[in-house]
């Protein structure tokens, strides 16, 4: 006999609509993120000895410090570039759609293939320098590609939407009457901006932070593409010790780069506000 699920208790079906997606969160995700953090202290044997050698571990040290320094970098440089154009995005209604198509374009392409063009444009005989030698500011070309520099520029030009969606929706949630209100009360534009919008846009500019930082902590495909060898990220690390099967190794390092960014997510959301800005508002 089949039962009829339409006459379920109206409490039961939240639980049924998420199901399919919690099946396969847990068939997908959970079991081999479980089944790697148990690799990482059931090989050879049972121990906790490839954590307690971490911090005497050289190679894995000056890894996660470059890790968190590209995202740092990134994080910044995206901060600085995507608040003016989230600004843009809500004081400017006639040139939002142009503005948010330029924002979700890079969406519509693959990270590999970004990855690739800016290879093609920081390349030695790239679109940059033959740009430069061409008008005479060189007189030989620079070495763009294969650097730090070309790992932060690559990183910030992907991950540059994820900052400006967070904070173009905690700009469009402020008040209009408040910034009527500052003018009307004799304050200049720029005093308006420091103590009203600025203030009032910091739970966006939080939750932009954290995506941003996060998904930087993680990213392989272009620190490897347009890198250096020498200044690998951690997944790097990762994927090399996978390819050597060190599987231990490799799953330490998992764990530590999967608790680093949990313990991140966890501090954030208890600041103030940007909890809200990743809580969608139903009515």
């Amino acid at each position: 006999m089949t039962r009829d699920w339409s006459r379920a208790p109206p409490a039961m079906m939240p639980l049924l609509l998420v199901a399919p997606l919690v099946v396969f969160m847990l068939a997908f995700y959970a079991l081999p993120v479980v089944a790697m953090l148990m690799r990482s202290v059931s090989d050879p044997v049972w121990s906790v000895a490839n954590y307690a050698a971490l911090p005497e571990d050289v190679v894995f040290l000056k890894t996660f410090s470059n890790t968190f320094y590209t995202s740092l970098i990134v994080t910044v440089a995206t901060l600085l570039m995507a608040y003016p154009v989230a600004l843009a995005l809500v004081r400017a209604p006639r040139w939002a759609p142009l503005i948010l198509v330029l924002i979700l374009l890079p969406f519509w392409t693959s990270v590999l293939v970004r990855s690739y063009a800016w290879m093609v444009l920081m390349g030695r005989h790239g679109l940059i320098n033959e740009a430069l030698t061409a008008a005479g500011l060189l007189e030989r070309p620079l070495r763009i590609l294969n650097t730090p520099l070309a790992t932060q520029i690559a990183m910030t030009h992907i991950l540059l939407p994820y900052m400006i969606l967070p904070i173009a929706n905690a700009l469009r949630q402020i008040d209009p009457s408040l910034l009527r209100a500052s003018s009307g009360l004799g304050a200049p534009p720029w005093r308006t901006f420091m103590q009203v919008t600025l203030p009032l846009s910091m739970p966006g500019v939080a939750a932009g932070v954290l995506l941003v930082f996060v998904l930087a902590l993680g990213f392989y495909i272009t620190p490897a593409m347009v890198g250096g060898p020498r200044e690998i990220t951690l997944s790097m690390l990762i994927a090399q010790q996978v390819d050597h099967l060190n599987w231990a190794y490799a799953a330490t390092l998992s764990a530590v780069l999967l608790a680093t960014s949990l313990a991140l997510i966890g501090i954030c959301y208890r600041l103030p506000g940007v909890g809200n800005a990743f809580r969608m508002n139903v009515r």
